[in-house]
């Protein structure tokens, strides 16, 4: 029975901004294989992380420390340059109130620690996140969704 208990190391990442401000930081929790199945990510206060869009991953978001705003830009046309159409939803996820939030592919995501100390967010994508799929990931400054 001893030989089965195991000890594995978790590949952590410093996230910066888009002006390579360093804004927390990300630790993959469970892996299958090469492919991540749920992480953390974690933000410093008034920290800003986004904006985003996943092509092929759905996220399932629980805030387990501090105060989250997710920002997301739903109903926008992914492959247009002119987000005009897209609607601005804002969610809170608080520690103190745990909740799942799901986010559909195909919508630009923002995550805002809007608390005073660092926030948690556990995140398990659907599918997994796969490395090999390199252009899975679409970001976009925040001046050119918040204009």
């Amino acid at each position: 029975m001893l030989e089965q208990i195991r000890k594995e190391s978790c590949k952590k990442v410093t996230t910066k901004d888009t002006n390579g401000v360093e804004n927390g930081f990300l630790v993959e929790l469970y892996k299958d294989g090469p492919k991540t199945t749920v992480y953390l990510t974690a933000a410093k206060p008034g920290a800003f992380k986004g904006y985003h869009l996943h092509k092929v991953r759905a996220s399932h978001y629980v805030c387990i420390k501090g105060k989250m705003r997710i920002t997301v830009y739903e109903d926008s046309d992914p492959t247009s340059q002119d987000l005009a159409s897209a609607r601005k939803v804002e969610h809170i996820l608080d520690a103190s109130v745990p909740e799942r939030l799901y986010l559909p592919n195909e919508v630009y995501i923002g995550l805002e620690n809007i608390g005073d100390e660092e926030a948690w967010l556990i995140n398990h994508p659907e599918p997994a996140y796969d490395p090999s799929l390199v252009d899975e990931q679409v970001d976009k400054p925040r001046g050119e969704l918040e204009k």
